[in-house]
């Protein structure tokens, strides 16, 4: 029997647009009442006014990286909600552009987002999470924490990072007998606009950054919607890992056969 959503308290990041939009209306159609969190507050309503009123939804906007505001979040939640049952920690931004083009500011910029933006919102919410009977954190990493690809070092740097955290954070609380458990989740390719919205280093190549948007374009494949409810999905049946997309899937299994050469294979196929 999986984890029951219905009646339990969600808090969902990045939940403006995308992947967490999609989770939002994934877990509101279970009925699970909704504390949604962006930087975004306009998407927000928009998020909220697909939603209807099936369930209980409070809109906060918040910057993840504001670790003030993260650490006082949790209290805004209970004050809504009364508790909290799981966190979605979706929140994330990119960049492209090979290490040695990309600023220290921007390389720092994204990892305050997607790695310790994350690992803030753990912080604050692990102890509400630890007083429920059954709880659960979903971290949004990628296949970009599976593997590498040039031009990607910070953004898979963080996504690695992703990885290893919560996979050490699941260790640690399933030693300790703690009612939180940890799912982390790598995605394909998603048509969100993420890609769209990444910043590119300043000295990247014009006909380089349009072919890379191109490409990106035309692998984004996979609608949010169905990539959410995936996800709700492998929250609902406690998984350790899920992988969406069959692309997430080909990809994870070439890598575990080459785990050095993945590469040269993928460009080999066309899937580079």
């Amino acid at each position: 029997m999986g984890m029951a959503v219905r009646g339990k308290v969600a808090v969902v990041t990045g939940a403006a647009s995308g992947i967490g939009r999609a989770i939002a209306m994934s877990l509101a159609a279970r009925g699970c009442h909704l504390a949604l969190a962006d930087v975004n507050e306009a998407g927000l309503h928009e998020t909220a006014a697909r939603l209807g009123s099936v369930v209980r939804i409070s809109l906060h906007r918040i910057d993840v990286s504001d670790r003030a505001a993260v650490a006082a979040f949790p209290d805004r939640v209970v004050a809504a909600h009364g508790g909290v049952d799981i966190l979605v920690n979706n929140a994330g931004v990119a960049l492209g552009g090979r290490f040695d083009q990309v600023t220290e500011a921007d390389f720092d910029w994204l990892l305050s987002i997607n790695f310790h933006g994350l690992v803030s919102m753990t912080r604050a919410f692990l102890p509400r999470l630890e007083q429920r009977p059954e709880s659960r954190i979903v971290n949004l990493s990628s296949i970009f924490g599976i593997i590498a690809p040039p031009g990607q070092a910070a953004y898979a740097a963080s996504k690695f990072a992703v990885r290893g955290f919560s996979e050490a954070l699941r260790n640690e609380l399933a030693m300790s007998r703690s009612p939180v458990g940890v799912t982390v989740v790598h995605p394909g390719g998603i048509r969100t606009a993420i890609a769209d919205n990444a910043r590119v280093a300043a000295n990247t190549d014009p006909e380089e950054e349009r072919r890379q948007r191109a490409h990106f374009a035309a692998v984004l494949k996979m609608p949010p919607e169905k990539a959410g409810e995936i996800i709700v999905r492998g929250l609902i049946a406690r998984r350790p890992r899920v992988l969406v997309g069959n692309d997430a899937k080909l990809v994870a299994l070439i890598e575990r056969l080459l785990p050095v050469g993945y590469w040269r294979l993928l460009t080999w196929l066309g899937l580079a």
